[in-house]
């Protein structure tokens, strides 16, 4: 198990002084949202709790950090649990293994049903259970709907633990039925330190969340995919020469990102401010853009973030995006 942050840990011991059988967590992405539900889920799972939160040595712990736990439900979209090594149920992962479909990437009702079957359920080891749903907005009206009743009087000692990280897209009906949280921003020096203690190097940890806004999580998932605070930085000399080898190991959602902070940063500095993201050194290679055309830039970035997460050709969407993108950073009018 790796350790958690430490403003993880500080909100993990406020809310377990809290009582509640439902929380939702929620925030801007990258402040830790899955790793306070996971520890909230273990510490009120775990054998030996303190104050703190879990012990994480006992049998509870262990059977948590190897995905086996039989009091735990995690019910996430099926291209998260394979991304965190949550199983899939045997029906699901029989339908995937036989290309009959690819894994869903909203939480299915098959799910949520399965979820409910579960909480009726009796506890295996004693210490109650456990429903974890992230991200909640994932779940659509459907599947939302189907977990109201359950939600508002769980059967015996079943807990909920809801992550999002746009609540404002969760049905009222939900918000209401969970005592709120709100995800606490980590110093700059905590989340840096943070950083550095996973591995990264002093500066790039420092460079990545400047470029990441502040999120720790989200530098940290730009640094486990290989690249590194320079690589960041030549984004802005590759977009404005329109090279789109450059990002093709992107995925395009990390690319509209991407691109909606450097045309941010532009602006800002076109209208005399700091740019927020990107170093004034970086943005120096750009050409002599107008404001006229960085606006309408940013407004089609706005409406492909509606559709970044389709099926599309990822290639052909990549070039797309890289083409718009020097058009903008290239145009005087």
């Amino acid at each position: 198990m790796t350790q958690a942050a430490p403003w993880i840990s500080q909100q993990v011991r406020a809310l377990l002084a809290q009582n509640g059988h439902a929380w939702l967590v929620h925030g801007p992405s990258g402040l830790g949202q899955y790793a306070l539900a996971m520890e909230l889920a273990r510490a009120w799972l775990c054998e030996q709790p303190t104050p703190n939160g879990s012990c994480g040595h006992c049998v509870s712990c262990h059977a948590i950090d190897v995905r086996t736990h039989a009091d735990l439900c995690v019910l996430m979209p099926e291209t998260f649990m394979l991304e965190l090594g949550w199983p899939l149920s045997e029906k699901a992962q029989s339908e995937i293994d036989d290309k009959k479909r690819k894994p869903s990437r909203e939480i299915r009702i098959d799910g949520m049903r399965d979820a409910i079957e579960f909480a009726q359920r009796t506890s295996a080891r004693g210490r109650g259970k456990v429903v974890l749903v992230f991200p909640a907005e994932e779940m659509n009206n459907v599947t939302a709907n189907a977990l109201l009743k359950t939600l508002e009087e769980p059967p015996g000692d079943v807990k909920f633990v809801l992550a999002s990280e746009s609540a404002h897209q969760l049905l009222p009906t939900i918000r209401s039925r969970c005592l709120g949280h709100t995800m606490h921003w980590p110093d700059e020096r905590a989340a840096k330190a943070w950083l550095v203690a996973q591995g990264l190097g002093a500066g790039d940890a420092q460079n990545l969340l400047i470029a990441s806004g502040g999120r720790p999580d989200d530098a940290l998932a730009f640094a486990s995919s290989g690249r590194n605070s320079a690589q960041w930085s030549g984004l802005v000399l590759a977009l404005a020469r329109g090279d789109s080898t450059y990002v093709k190991d992107w995925g395009v959602p990390e690319l509209i990102d991407g691109m909606h902070k450097l045309c941010h940063d532009a602006l800002a500095v076109k209208l005399g401010a700091k740019p927020r993201f990107f170093s004034a050194a970086a943005l120096g290679v750009l050409p002599s853009s107008s404001i006229v055309s960085l606006g309408q830039w940013n407004r089609d970035l706005i409406v492909a973030r509606k559709t970044m997460n389709h099926p599309f050709n990822a290639g052909l969407m990549q070039e797309a995006l890289v083409e718009r993108a020097r058009s903008a950073l290239n145009s005087v009018h």
